[in-house]
């Protein structure tokens, strides 16, 4: 799991003085209180010291997605989401800003377990100059991406990342055929991934076509209505792991794929809690 708290100030912003700070579970104590609904993480590094609150409108819980229009969080009014990041002494007497939630859990008291979130923080005015970060708090993996050359008839040539804050994935299969899916910024994905006949999935590095076969294994990636007759391409299973059924839990693998032998081709990376 990742452990982290990461900033970037623009030159004026009163919180960050302009500079730019990364702090992780190695060198700093990260900690994280409060509920689902309203939470703080603490950050303290030597003399250093940051605080980060994020909240739900008044009787809502954080959930994944975008929050805009976010308020001073202990001051919010109405509907308003709430916002508040301070450091090193310095904080904000009004908020302008937006947070994401790309990864929460919560126990069954609705203390928070795992965080993954990104905001973007403007002091006293909504012209001011930005705080922009990301914090983590025992968070795994969770994203897509796709690099596609010009000419490529799956990706459309155009690169693309998405999230949780965003962006629904599934994962299902066994290491005889997983069946990958995203969903969210205006596309849908799919990606079956077999082993070579007679084997099973494992980490290694794959020839593929778009049916598996002796010497190749399976890889299909399609979507928004795209699909390849046939494929060639190569598949790199960095890590997958399975429960005590047999059923995929994670998965960390990259792809080449070039369709119906064109040269261009469809580069992704797959990152489902791994």
């Amino acid at each position: 799991t990742i452990t982290d708290y990461r900033y970037t100030s623009e030159p004026g912003d009163y919180i960050g003085s302009g500079g730019r700070g990364a702090f992780t579970s190695a060198n700093s104590t990260i900690s994280i209180s409060g509920t689902n609904a309203y939470l703080t993480v603490n950050i303290t590094n030597g003399n250093e010291r940051w605080s980060v609150d994020l909240a739900a409108p008044r009787g809502e819980k954080l959930r994944p997605g975008k929050h805009y229009d976010a308020e001073r969080a202990a001051f919010r009014t109405g509907l308003a989401p709430g916002l508040d990041v301070s450091g090193n002494g310095r904080g904000c007497n009004e908020v302008w800003g937006q947070f994401s939630i790309r990864q929460i859990s919560a126990d069954s008291t609705g203390k928070v377990t795992m965080l993954e979130a990104t905001f973007i923080q403007h002091c006293e005015s909504a012209r001011a100059p930005a705080l922009k970060g990301t914090v983590r708090f025992n968070a795994r993996p969770l994203t897509y991406s796709f690099t596609s050359d010009a000419g490529d008839w799956i990706g459309g040539g155009i690169s693309k990342q998405y999230f949780g804050d965003t962006t629904t994935f599934s994962l299902q299969g066994d290491d005889t055929s997983v069946s990958y899916s995203v969903s969210g910024r205006r596309d849908d994905w799919n990606i079956d991934i077999r082993p070579p006949t007679g084997q099973r999935l494992q980490p290694g590095t794959y020839d593929t076509a778009r049916f598996a076969g002796t010497s190749v294994a399976g890889l299909d990636v399609s979507g928004n209505g795209r699909g390849c007759n046939a494929s060639r391409g190569r598949l790199t299973i960095r890590t997958i792991t399975f429960n005590t059924q047999g059923t995929i839990t994670s998965l960390n693998a990259s792809f080449i794929q070039r369709c119906d032998g064109d040269s261009a081709a469809l580069r992704g990376t797959i990152r489902h809690f791994a």
